[in-house]
This record gives C-alpha cells, structure tokens and sequence, in this order.
C-alpha cells in the first residue's frame, strides 16, 4: 500500500500537467451529457448520442481502494482495448513509474483515495497524450476508466486569457510537481519555444501572436503570469 505517488510518476506527469487541464476542460466541454454505453470489445464507447473509440485504463474498486489496470485484467489482457494501459506498463517499466507498471496498486493509504484514482488516470492521460479521460459508474463499488481515441474529440489551441489560470491551477494538480517543468512542458506540447526572460523566468511566444511571460519566486513557485494578447494585456 502506498500513501504517496513515487518519483518517477510525478516527473512523467508534470511536463504535461498545464496542457492535461486544459485538455480534459475541453473534452468535458465536448462529450455530451446523456447515459453511457460500451462495447469494450469493440473499442466504442457511447454517451449522449456521440459514439467514440477509446482504449480501457484499468477499474477502481472502491471497497478496498485498488486499481487494477486493462493489461492486468484477465477479461482484457491482450486484447486492442487494453493498448493503452499495455503502452503504459512498457513506459512504467522503461522509466520506473511504478505505478504504472504493477498489476494492481493499492490507492487506499491515501488521504483520499477517490482523488489519487482521479490522478492516477490524469497522469495515464497526459503520458498518452490523450484527449481526455472518462471515469464512470461500472458496476456495484467499481469504476471503469477509459481514454479515448478518436480523431472527433478536438484538441485546443492555448487560450491567452486563460492561460494565467490554466498554468497556476495545473501546478497543484499532484503534489510534487515543480512549477517550471509544468510551464516548460506546456510550451514544448503547444510547440511553443521557451526562451528565458528577467530573473530566471520563462516567456513564449503563442500561436495567435500574443506573448507569455512567467515569473517564478525564490522557492520555485509561479509568482506571476503575464500575458500580452493580441490587443490587450493580461495579468495574474
């Protein structure tokens, strides 16, 4: 049992921390409220009328706190919908994320457990370089999560006006991330160049022309994000 995400998980997921909120913001925005259905077998998932391909992270089983991933699970090992989650065990073997690469992973140390699972399949995401997540009801005390895979779900271009928020919210989203990496990552995913700006800060130019300039305090941490929009300033 764990009581803390390892090293090597919060290293993989920060560099995609900021780019991961404001993709999954976009993917809940797209997927339509309306029950759900899927045929795992064939790699749908379906809800409000708009049918997705996804691939199948693994289930939380709420009565004991443990995860078990697609690739673990006997009903899915081998087969296209466990892809992803077997992509995964290679990267958490490869670059040793523990969590990634164990059958089962025990979340029920955890202060909260329903929040690591949530940040345990944000990370799965953000490795992926995945359009979303969903998690949902799949059974008495069981939730199933998916990711999905399909060239319908859009993927957004950085919004200067929202940026401030997205980069300031992204850093606390799994403790131990460090803010610079997190900025870092979500320029080089926006293949935005990093360039360094006044007091060991970082600044980039965005896709629509606008400028971003981020200010870092002694201790690491995001002091300020400075935006020049097209036409406007923005401060937070």
């Amino acid at each position: 049992m764990i009581s803390s995400f390892s090293e090597g998980f919060v290293r993989a997921t920060e560099p995609h921390a900021g780019w991961g909120m404001q993709q999954l913001e976009a993917f809940t925005a797209f997927l339509p409220s309306g029950p759900w259905g899927a045929d795992l077998e064939a790699c749908v998932y379906r809800q409000g009328g708009l049918e997705l391909r996804v691939g199948l992270l693994g289930s939380y089983d709420e009565s004991d706190g443990s995860w078990m991933w697609a690739w673990a699970n006997p009903g899915f090992a081998g087969t296209p919908v466990a892809a992803a989650a077997e992509a995964l065990r290679r990267f958490g073997e490869e670059r040793d994320v523990p969590e990634f690469a164990r059958e089962l992973v025990s979340l029920a140390g955890f202060d909260d457990p329903r929040m690591a699972v949530e940040r345990l399949a944000f990370g799965a995401m953000g490795v992926l370089g995945a359009a979303g997540y969903i998690g949902v009801e799949a059974g008495p005390g069981t939730r199933a999560y998916l990711v999905p895979d399909d060239p319908a779900v859009p993927f957004p271009a950085p919004v200067p006006v929202a940026l401030p928020r997205v980069l300031l919210t992204a850093v606390g989203l799994v403790p131990g991330l460090r803010p610079r990496a997190v900025v870092a990552g979500y320029f080089a995913r926006h293949g935005m160049e990093a360039r360094p700006v006044a007091d060991g800060g970082l600044g980039a130019a965005l896709p629509d022309g606008s400028a971003v300039e981020v200010a870092f305090d002694a201790e690491g941490r995001i002091a300020r994000v400075d935006v020049t929009a097209v036409g406007r300033p923005a401060t937070d």
